[in-house]
């Protein structure tokens, strides 16, 4: 069960194979509804457009959200006129497609693997069809009782904090950067007032692109780990004594978008109908405020990943679902939860919240791995895959020797 919502299972197999999940078993991947290849799909490519011509712009000015509603509007009223019912694509017809394939496809009890948005769609799948699950493993947990946008800012202050706090364990970062917070804080507050306009090439290749960094684009690229997480405390210094590169470059990787290949429209219809409802953006700022105290106001209005989501619900117009899907899932099943401690868009604390339900469940902490765990650590696809073979007793014994990678030591630098 892929990420996103949106994203393209199919884009995925190379990353789940090479975990080896399928070395003695079948593999199976379905593409959810509406994502590529599915029939309709919800693909936005005036998104897409938007998102290129964004690297540009302000991260969280009105003028951006304005221009971004607009294009959200511009699919919605596409898709709708193609007679798509958009209050269809949700979690709860999402895990209703698993249920149906696995009985098409004749198969008595099959192992489920989700990850981000998957363990959402996962949990929501094992609550209401737990016929013929054998196991469940879920990695880079969204619990669907507790995700909204006020959620988002608790996971942003857990992953980059214990970023800083693994730069703090390490003598030679603790030396080279004390005071991490501190710095990303003061950049924060002094980009939200000055923005920065540089050109800076894709990290893909291709001709250079104008890039604006303000606060709110520096906050999103540490919580899209857009920077590896072993580079964030030199990005920042280098930031603070001005040399922009690292998030620049970062940056510009948003201005070539592989257009149509993300379901945006199944992004909307879900966050609109399950995750925006019931909490106002009052409650989205007090839960910026309790997380990165000293920040702008505009910066924190702005749920990470998820910028000017309310407006784009109010035009995206689907029905409140949150009573059938915040709801917390208990079960027997025996369950895999991992996560990675440099995850800031998917906390780890959250997968020890939802394994308290999970009442078979083995729970895996990864030190140094952010969002997305079994491919980036070969130790969590041997505990997954061990799973698969003894769901109630997987081995876990490499975790035990794991540490976050020695961060990034450049020259100091003069402060220009």
């Amino acid at each position: 069960m892929a990420g996103g919502p949106g994203g393209d299972a199919f884009g995925d197999m190379p990353f789940v194979i090479g975990a080896g999940v399928n070395q003695d078993r079948d593999l199976i991947v379905m593409t959810q509804r509406g994502t590529l290849y599915a029939q309709p799909n919800l693909a936005c490519p005036e998104l897409d457009r938007f998102n290129a011509e964004a690297v540009g712009l302000r991260y969280d000015a009105p003028s951006t959200g304005r221009r971004l509603v607009r294009a959200t509007k511009q699919c919605r009223d596409r898709l709708a006129g193609e007679g798509i019912d958009l209050s269809a694509y949700n979690t709860t017809e999402n895990a209703a497609d698993f249920a149906d394939l696995r009985k098409a496809l004749g198969i008595h009890r099959w192992n489920v693997y989700g990850y981000s948005y998957g363990t959402d769609l996962g949990l929501t799948y094992l609550r209401r069809h737990p016929q013929g699950i054998r196991s469940l493993a879920i990695d880079s947990v969204v619990p669907p009782q507790i995700v909204s946008l006020p959620w988002t800012w608790d996971s942003a202050q857990e992953g980059i904090d214990t970023i800083f706090a693994a730069c703090a364990a390490q003598p030679a970062c603790r030396t080279r950067y004390p005071n991490l917070s501190r710095t990303l804080t003061q950049q924060v507050r002094r980009l939200e007032a000055h923005p920065l306009t540089v050109t800076a090439e894709p990290p893909a290749g291709g001709a250079p692109v104008k890039v604006v960094l303000d606060g709110g684009a520096l906050v999103n690229l540490l919580v899209g780990n857009a920077v590896p997480a072993v580079d964030v405390p030199a990005a920042l210094d280098e930031l603070a004594h001005g040399n922009p590169d690292r998030f620049a470059r970062a940056r510009a990787a948003g201005a070539t978008p592989v257009v149509g290949e993300f379901a945006y429209g199944l992004t909307q219809s879900v966050a609109c109908s399950e995750w925006v409802p019931g909490y106002s953006q009052a409650d989205l700022l007090a839960a910026g405020r309790r997380a990165f105290p000293g920040w702008p106001d505009s910066v924190l209005a702005q749920a990470p990943q998820l910028p000017f989501q309310h407006e784009a619900c109010r035009v995206w117009n689907v029905p409140d679902r949150t009573a059938v899907t915040r709801v917390t899932t208990v079960s027997n099943v025996p369950s895999l939860v991992l996560s990675g401690t440099f995850d800031a868009k998917t906390g780890a604390l959250w997968g020890a919240y939802a394994a308290r339900t999970l009442f078979r469940s083995t729970t895996v902490l990864i030190p140094g791995i952010g969002h997305w765990v079994v491919p980036q650590s070969p130790c969590a696809a041997s505990v997954l895959t061990s799973f698969l073979t003894r769901p109630t007793a997987p081995d876990t014994r490499c975790v035990a020797g794991l540490t976050p990678k020695p961060f990034t030591i450049v020259p100091a630098l003069e402060k220009s």
